[in-house]
C-alpha cells in the first residue's frame, strides 16, 4: 500500500449535524490500513470457502494498531446496512479485532444472510474504534460524544455515538432507545439500570478512498 498525504476530507470532522465531534486519534495511514484489513478479512474468508484459515495474524506494517481496543465493524451494500458486529471490550489487538469483527459482520450477523463472493468485493466498511467503557450519570450523557451501554441483570444494550446524531435523537431518547436495545423498559435508565458510556472514532471507506 502506498503512503498518501492526508486530504482535508479525510480529517476527523469538527462537527456533524451541528454536534461537535472529537479530533482524530488515528492518522490517515492507520485508518486506511484498518479498513483494508477489514476488506481483506472478508474477501479471504470467502476465497477460503469459509474455513477462516486465511485470516492473517501478522502485525500490520503500520505502527500503533496492536493495542487492545474495542471496535465495531459496520458493512453497507448499495447504501443499505449489511451487517454490524463488534467488541465493546478491548479483548485483542485492534488490527486483529477489526479482522474478526469484519468477518463476523459479513457472515455471522443473524439479521442478514452471509455475503456472497460478488458482494464481498463491493461492500463499504465503516469502523468505530471504542474508548474504555466507564460509568456515567445519565444527566451527563452528551449526544454526539458518547456511546451508551445500559444493562440490568443479564440484559445489555449498546448504541454507538453516531446513532443518535443520525436519528436526530435528544439525550433522553438516546437513553430510552439504548434500553430498548437491551430489551428493557424505556425508563429502565431511571430505575436502577447501569448506564455506561464510551467514545468512538468513526471512519469509513469514503473518508480514505479504500
Amino acid at each position: 500500500m502506498s503512503k498518501l498525504s492526508e486530504p482535508a476530507s479525510a480529517r476527523w470532522p469538527i462537527e456533524k449535524n451541528g454536534v461537535a465531534l472529537p479530533r482524530s486519534e488515528f492518522t490517515f495511514e492507520q485508518r486506511r490500513t484498518l479498513l483494508q484489513i477489514a476488506h481483506d478479512a472478508i474477501v479471504l474468508f470467502v476465497e477460503s470457502d469459509s474455513s477462516g484459515k486465511s485470516l492473517s495474524t501478522t502485525t500490520p506494517g503500520v505502527a500503533g494498531l496492536d493495542e487492545p481496543r474495542g471496535v465495531f465493524t459496520t458493512l453497507y451494500s448499495d447504501g443499505n446496512l449489511r451487517g454490524c458486529v463488534g467488541y465493546a471490550a478491548a479483548v485483542m489487538p485492534l488490527y486483529r479485532a477489526v479482522a474478526e469483527t469484519a468477518r463476523a459482520a459479513a457472515f455471522e450477523d443473524s439479521r442478514f444472510s452471509p455475503v456472497s463472493r460478488e458482494e464481498a468485493l463491493k461492500l463499504e466498511v465503516s469502523l468505530s474504534v471504542l474508548s474504555r467503557v466507564v460509568a456515567i450519570d445519565p444527566e451527563a450523557v452528551e449526544v454526539g460524544r458518547d456511546g451508551l451501554v445500559i444493562s440490568m441483570g443479564n440484559r445489555r444494550g449498546l448504541l454507538l455515538p453516531q446513532v443518535p446524531v443520525e436519528q436526530g435523537w435528544n439525550r433522553e431518547t438516546f437513553l430510552e432507545q439504548t434500553c430498548r436495545k437491551a430489551g428493557l423498559p424505556l425508563d429502565a435508565w431511571r430505575r436502577g439500570a447501569i448506564v455506561e458510556a464510551f467514545t468512538a472514532e468513526v471512519f469509513s471507506d469514503g473518508d480514505t478512498g479504500v
